[in-house]
C-alpha cells in the first residue's frame, strides 16, 4: 500500500502542525488525541493498494471501488446525445478514491464541469453536481466516463487531456472525500453487475463489448 500523491502534502501539513503543538503545547491531550486521530483518517483515506491487474481486451472494468446504485437506460446529453446504458458507482469516504481507465484506447474529449456539491447517490448529481467528462474511443467501442463531486467531495483530480493514449487500470484521476462515478455504455455493452453490488477498481468486469 501507497500514499496517493493528492494526499502527500495534506498529510504533511497534518503531521507538521501536530508536531508544533506538540513541541509548544504538550499538556493539551486532547486536542493532541483529535489531530493524531484526523491525520490516521487522512492518511487511510488517501491510501492506494497495491493489486494486481489482469487486464484482457474486450471487458470494461470498474473504474473505482465502490457499489453499484444505478443501472439504466438513460439519454446521454452532453456528448453522445443519445441511448446509453448508465452504471453509476458510489464511492463511501471509506473506499479507495483514485480511479482508474475502463478500457484503453484514446481520449477524444474532456471537459470541467462546476456546479452544486448534492448527496452522490442523488440522481440530479451526474448534471447538478461539480464533475469532470471523459470520453475513450479505442475504435471498437467509445464510452464516457464522469467523474462527480459529493456532499463532502470538493475537488475532482483529472489527469487525462484530448488525444492522450490510455491503458486500462492505469489511473485517470481521484475524488477527494465521498463521491461519485458514472459510466455510458454503448446499448449493445452485455452488463455483467447488478445493482448494490460491490465492485473493485480495475478487476471487476462491468461489461463486455
Amino acid at each position: 500500500m501507497k500514499i496517493h500523491k493528492e494526499g502527500r502534502k495534506i498529510i504533511l501539513i497534518e503531521i507538521a502542525t501536530l508536531t508544533l503543538i506538540w513541541y509548544f503545547f504538550p499538556e493539551i491531550n486532547i486536542l493532541l488525541v483529535i489531530l493524531i486521530l484526523f491525520t490516521m483518517l487522512t492518511i487511510y483515506f488517501f491510501r492506494v493498494p497495491n493489486r494486481e491487474l489482469n487486464i484482457k481486451e474486450n471487458n470494461i472494468y470498474a473504474p473505482c471501488d465502490g457499489k453499484i446504485v444505478v443501472i439504466e437506460k438513460t439519454i446521454e446529453n452532453e456528448y453522445y446525445k443519445d441511448k446509453r446504458i448508465q452504471i453509476s458507482i458510489f464511492m463511501s469516504p471509506l473506499n479507495i478514491h483514485n480511479n482508474l481507465y475502463p478500457i484503453s484506447g484514446e481520449i477524444e474529449y474532456t471537459k470541467y464541469h462546476p456546479g452544486n456539491f448534492l448527496f452522490a447517490w442523488n440522481p440530479k448529481a451526474s448534471t447538478k453536481n461539480e464533475r469532470s467528462t471523459i470520453v475513450i474511443n479505442n475504435k471498437k467501442i467509445s464510452i464516457l466516463i464522469r467523474q462527480i463531486a459529493g456532499a463532502l467531495a470538493r475537488r475532482i483530480i483529472t489527469y487525462p487531456k484530448k488525444n492522450d493514449q490510455v491503458n486500462a487500470g492505469n489511473e485517470l484521476g481521484f475524488i477527494k472525500f465521498g463521491s461519485r462515478v458514472d459510466l455510458f455504455l454503448p446499448e449493445s455493452t452485455k452488463i455483467n453487475v447488478k445493482l448494490n453490488e460491490k465492485v473493485i477498481g480495475g478487476k471487476t468486469i462491468i461489461g463486455l463489448y
